[in-house]
């Protein structure tokens, strides 16, 4: 082949026209062709035929207030229901937000323009064009200040268990509301799908939890006991000769918290390990301003987040989460089958015994000041 036909060697850009009864997945393989349409249409491929393998452990990192604007409802809960997510990251603002469609709170399509002062006067909370009574804030503080006086909630533990605790009070409140579906929370409760908050302070649920320490009951978040267990799911889908997959939609602290699992295993713990084996991110974040939000998987694998020899399976579509999340949805539903749940929550303690054991026995007798050579 010469090199003039290596570089024409791609599909002919020649669509049928859109059909009035076209599925959603038809429309993207026919005519999501160039640009950033291209790059979704990537995404939704590399997600239905690599990343819904059965031996795929796929984690997902979610930023921005995406449940507020329904995408709860919309896909998160629908991807946990088909077994195409195996554990989550999300702010705690996208939880938080979560709850009031569980427990029966209404939040409201508005407009960006309207007048702030008015808002405030009116008691209504905006987020962009979604609005809300200022009510629905109390009411939900007060449901998770609630559930924080029960006993299982009086002890140290992390944000999966909390919010595994919790999601069982929200999954109570859907059933009796007959809502079910509702919730991200209750639908990660009911499929065993483990949830991480990578600030968990930064949030009203954090906010809450600060509030009942005060009134001096003993629920306490440990951080380092997330950064194990995450990093415990990610070490034990490679070694069973599995595969890790990361699906970020956004950026921040969630995207840095799937991520980090591998420096982790690599940096940190001194274990052989070479990177995540797929990589799909939605952004509207450029690479050029140095934030994490922006950053390319090419720039990961210098890291050892990504493996080097995986970048071709890896995919970055510049678009609004809001417009890219329900498209790779409706495609992933229409394309691939469901897939059994991991239930890697009741999984936590074997994988972090797992992880730990392995540290152990490479560790040796490393002594904390010891620099660790790069694990090849």
């Amino acid at each position: 082949m010469t090199i003039r036909n290596q570089f024409l060697s791609g599909p002919r850009i020649a669509p049928r026209p859109i059909g009035v009864d076209e599925r959603t997945a038809d429309t993207i393989d026919n005519a999501f062709l160039a640009y950033n349409a291209g790059r979704l249409r990537d995404a939704c491929e590399l997600f239905d035929k690599r990343m819904l393998r059965d031996d795929v452990t796929i984690g997902l990192a979610l930023s921005g207030a995406l449940t507020p604007a329904g995408l709860g409802m919309t896909c998160i809960v629908p991807l946990i229901e088909a077994g195409f997510v195996d554990w989550i990251v999300s702010t705690g603002a996208n939880l938080y937000h979560d709850t009031h469609f569980g427990i029966g709170l209404e939040m409201r399509r508005g407009h960006p323009q309207m007048d702030d002062t008015a808002l405030y006067e009116a008691g209504v909370v905006r987020i962009y064009d979604v609005v809300f009574e200022y009510d629905v804030l109390l009411k939900t503080d007060a449901f998770f200040r609630q559930l924080m006086t029960a006993d299982e909630f009086q002890h140290e533990m992390g944000t999966a268990e909390f919010h595994y605790r919790a999601g069982r009070y929200v999954d109570e409140r859907e059933r009796t509301l007959d809502q079910s579906g509702s919730s991200v929370l209750a639908a990660a409760y009911r499929n065993g799908v483990p949830i991480y908050t990578s600030s968990p302070g930064d949030s009203s649920i954090g906010m809450n939890i600060a509030e009942m320490e005060l009134r001096g009951y003993k629920l306490k978040i440990n951080p380092s006991v997330d950064v194990i267990e995450t990093t415990a799911i990610v070490f034990d889908a490679k070694q069973k000769d599995g595969r890790s997959a990361v699906m970020i939609m956004g950026g921040g602290s969630p995207k840095n918290f799937v991520l980090q699992t591998e420096p982790q295993i690599q940096e940190i713990m001194g274990l052989g390990e070479a990177g995540h084996d797929y990589y799909l991110q939605v952004t509207d974040a450029r690479p050029d301003t140095g934030g994490l939000s922006g950053a390319t998987p090419s720039e990961a694998v210098s890291w050892g987040k990504v493996d080097p020899n995986r970048l071709p399976d890896a995919v970055v579509c510049y678009c609004d989460t809001t417009i890219a999340l329900p498209l790779l949805t409706a495609y992933a539903l229409d394309r691939h089958p469901p897939r059994q749940p991991q239930r890697l929550y009741d999984r936590r303690e074997e994988l972090s015994d797992q992880l730990r054991m392995a540290y152990e026995s490479a560790a040796g007798d490393r002594q904390p000041g010891e620099v660790i050579d790069k694990p090849r």
